[in-house]
């Protein structure tokens, strides 16, 4: 079972997302970074990320798009462009309902892109949401 790799700047949404996942019954393992650089590092197989035994390549990645060191959108072209990790499924999912972000992070090659949900609730049926269609009947590549 691969893990969910969260890309989260924000403590608060990081105990939301995590909450969540249990809710849901999600039992991928949730990895977390915390900026931009990190998530590089981290699927670059760099730094204290280089034992892929602790540091497993994820199944999918949830990017926020605004955070320190380097953008989501930094992330996501970095990513698109390293040719061992083009078929990582990345959904961005952020705060920002901004044509403009919304229209970059497809242009970058997001796979899909959502909008945190003002609520608990509403979060939970996201998570729902991902559970069954990234988790269980998406089909992804066999390799990255």
């Amino acid at each position: 079972m691969k893990p969910v790799l969260l890309v989260e700047d924000n403590d608060d949404d990081i105990f939301f997302m995590r909450r969540a996942f249990r809710n849901a019954s999600i039992v991928n393992p949730m990895i977390v970074v915390q900026d931009g650089q990190s998530a590089i590092d981290y699927l670059g197989g760099h730094g204290c990320y280089v034992d892929r035994g602790q540091n497993p390549m994820p199944g999918l990645i949830l990017l926020d798009i605004k955070l320190p060191m380097r953008t989501g959108f930094e992330v996501l072209h970095w990513i698109r462009s390293e040719a061992g990790l083009r078929g990582l499924i990345v959904v961005v999912l952020t705060s920002s309902a901004e044509t403009i972000d919304i229209d970059a992070a497809y242009r970058l090659g997001a796979n899909s892109y959502l909008v945190k949900p003002p609520s608990t609730a509403s979060l939970l049926e996201l998570t729902k949401n991902l559970k069954l269609y990234w988790l269980e009947l998406n089909r992804g590549p066999s390799t990255p």
